[in-house]
């Protein structure tokens, strides 16, 4: 598990805007502030996501990755 969230990390850091973008297409209610990364703070924001969006962290996950 952890080199599967080290490299989800990763890509979050690496492509952040972009990801974002898409995330925003799919869930219009997610705001920018429920959408801030700060290294280090991955959960955090995949708590807020998950909170507006009813989907667990590793759908999250793994949907965020295949974007």
């Amino acid at each position: 598990m952890e080199n599967q969230t080290s490299s989800f990390n990763l890509k979050l850091k690496g492509n952040w805007n972009e990801l974002k973008g898409k995330i925003k297409q799919q869930y219009a209610d997610l705001t920018d502030d429920d959408l801030l990364y700060e290294e280090g703070k991955e959960d955090e924001l995949l708590g807020r996501i998950q909170q507006k969006t009813g989907q667990t962290k590793d759908a999250l996950k793994s949907w965020i990755d295949k974007l």
